[in-house]
């Protein structure tokens, strides 16, 4: 096996593992959960075409709420990370 080909089997690897916390991560929700003095419950907020928009969460919900938002940020963070291997592999496949 060249060098070549072991890069690509190394980075299709780390692709797949990617991939993989990727899906782990889909039951998300974007925006960020808080509660200011004022308001008796806790709000989602988030942009939406450029206004702040807030929705109301139950009491109950606020644990899942956080956990979908924090999904949210893991797929932030792993999306760059594939797309740099993506490019790593197209260029190593077009140079054979």
């Amino acid at each position: 096996m060249d060098k070549d080909s072991k890069r690509i089997e190394d980075l299709k690897k780390k692709q797949e593992i990617l991939k993989n916390q990727i899906i782990e991560n889909l039951d998300f929700i974007i925006g960020t959960i808080n509660q200011s003095p004022a308001m008796r419950q806790p709000s989602l907020t988030t942009k939406v075409k450029g206004k702040t928009v807030s929705k109301y969460v139950r009491k109950g919900l606020v644990s899942k709420v956080k956990t979908m938002t924090g999904n949210h940020k893991k797929i932030r963070e792993l999306i760059p990370k594939l797309s740099e291997i993506n490019w790593e592999l197209l260029k190593l496949e077009s140079s054979k």
